[in-house]
């Protein structure tokens, strides 16, 4: 049995005014999750250039590959 014939049965042994919710549920998954036929495309934004300039001190200090204080006791 396809999905549609399996709904088409499933609604016709609903009482009318489940149907009328269903119905009034169907209209908000159209108009809120159906595809839209509009042919705008998203604007792709592209990264700037330099937005992370200062942000790293050159040249690291002499510990930096050794490990943290805070980390020192999950090493032991």
């Amino acid at each position: 049995m396809t999905v549609d014939a399996e709904i088409l049965q499933t609604v016709l042994q609903l009482p009318t005014p489940l149907k009328q919710e269903l119905l009034h549920y169907a209209k908000y998954l159209v108009n809120n999750y159906a595809p839209s036929d509009s042919t705008e495309t998203p604007q792709q934004k592209y990264r700037q250039a330099g937005t992370m300039k200062d942000m790293f001190v050159l040249p690291l200090p002499d510990d930096f590959d050794e490990p943290l204080e805070d980390m020192r006791e999950y090493m032991e």
